[in-house]
């Protein structure tokens, strides 16, 4: 299992604290695409915090576009920091459309007819 550093006397809240040094971890390297992660429970274990707290974090991270949770497969790492960063534009964009009265279909097809 790759580094995981919190601190529970920082400000910042325990789940937060693990998917930022998860994030970090990928970034560096040390989880690359397609390698697949730890089980909650056992990181939860090492880290010595409770699995909810390991999971909430993987949720973001998910949410990201960091990695993907797969039956049978597991969790595993799906994307990179910079794929990350698009992701977390698009949804920005997707939802200012959204707040403009445009569908998700139209900023699509918006995007399509790009040059």
């Amino acid at each position: 299992m790759f580094d995981v550093n919190i601190d529970r006397n920082e400000p910042m809240a325990l789940h937060d604290q693990v998917a930022a040094e998860i994030r970090r971890a990928i970034a560096e390297g040390e989880a690359g695409p397609g390698e697949r992660l730890p089980l909650a429970k056992d990181m939860a274990a090492v880290l010595g915090v409770n699995k909810n707290t390991v999971l909430r974090a993987l949720h973001i991270l998910r949410e990201e576009g960091l990695l993907e949770f797969t039956r049978g497969r597991g969790i595993t790492v799906a994307g990179t920091p910079e794929k990350s960063a698009v992701l977390r534009q698009v949804r920005e964009l997707v939802e200012f459309a959204r707040r403009s009265g445009y569908r998700r279909e139209e900023v699509v097809h918006m995007i399509e007819t790009l040059p």
